[in-house]
């Protein structure tokens, strides 16, 4: 019998519940306009790295649902926090946890309608968040001709979890902004909710740059030709070579940063407002005939594989 990975499971799910393809987020009829609701877990052995304060960790279980929310340019308005506690943890810790749920509530402008709380072996946190719209962006508006972007930029947070898991060193600035980007993750809220009607197709791209291009891909039927990485030079020099670079940028994930296809005349309108936003974007390549992802270079054509993050790989 095979080992199931995260992409079997997600198949059997839509295979029970008659969903072909479920999104970041999904909408559902109750009233007009509709409602918009994401859930997402962090769970203590697999997304809380060594320093990381449970504060930290509790704005981050928010920030996941928060930046597929504004990749697909919807506000969260609403959410309910269920949470699972060892039976031995501190009065402290657990106040540390309500006070990152807090700042982030408040950051974002979310109200907290309810939750659970329950005991078990590992720290873990569910969020769920509401919004209203009449629609979102999905992954697969992309056309013929599209310019592909991304906000950004990448490889930060890789490297920053190597530094905290493996204790790599390197430069004292580097790795404190790698680090940082790992703590205090940054989802561009307001760029995604503004340009929201200049988008084709949009994702957030927390699980890795190539799953993201590759599910866009395949959900548009199109061929995506990346043409510029999003990524700074004190990267470069961290990594030392290209395919460490490459692992880095497309492969890491954990950036909550989203990636977006839009039209060629709107490309003045975007850059516009993301100067005015203070957002960095990038124009990382474009959309054509044809399927899969690949990498532009020296006028060769590399395939980028989906080689992001997956739970039970």
């Amino acid at each position: 019998m095979s080992k199931l990975d995260e992409s079997s499971i997600i198949k059997i799910f839509q295979k029970k519940l008659g969903n072909k393809n479920f999104d970041d987020v999904e909408i559902f009829k109750a009233n007009k306009p509709n409602v918009i609701a994401k859930t997402d877990t962090l769970v203590e052995s697999t997304d809380i790295p060594p320093k990381m304060k449970l504060s930290d960790a509790a704005r981050k279980s928010v920030v996941a649902c928060v930046s597929d929310f504004v990749a697909k340019g919807i506000k969260p308005q609403y959410g309910i926090i269920s949470v699972n506690f060892p039976s031995n943890i501190s009065r402290s810790k657990v106040e540390d946890a309500a006070s990152g749920f807090r700042k982030a509530c408040k950051e974002f402008g979310i109200d907290i309608l309810g939750g659970d709380t329950n005991a078990g072996r590992e720290i873990v946190f569910n969020v769920c968040l509401f919004g209203g719209s009449e629609g979102i962006v999905s992954r697969r508006g992309s056309k013929n001709k599209d310019l592909i972007f991304a906000t950004g930029p990448f490889g930060y947070t890789a490297a920053g979890l190597g530094i905290l898991l493996q204790k790599k060193s390197g430069n004292r600035d580097f790795i404190k902004k790698a680090v940082q980007s790992v703590m205090h993750p940054k989802p561009r809220v307001n760029f995604g909710i503004r340009n929201k009607k200049y988008f084709s197709s949009s994702m957030d791209s927390s699980d890795g740059l190539s799953t993201t291009l590759n599910e866009m891909a395949k959900q548009s039927k199109k061929k995506f030709v990346i043409t510029n990485s999003p990524h700074k030079k004190d990267l470069e020099n961290h990594a030392k070579n290209q395919k460490k670079l490459d692992d880095l940028v497309f492969h890491g994930g954990e950036e909550y940063e989203f990636v977006f296809t839009v039209n060629p005349k709107y490309k003045q309108t975007i850059l516009k407002n993301a100067k005015s936003l203070r957002t960095p974007i990038i124009e990382i390549g474009h959309v054509t005939a044809g399927k899969g992802v690949v990498l532009q270079r020296e006028d060769k054509e590399i395939i980028l594989k989906d080689a992001g993050w997956k739970h039970f790989r």
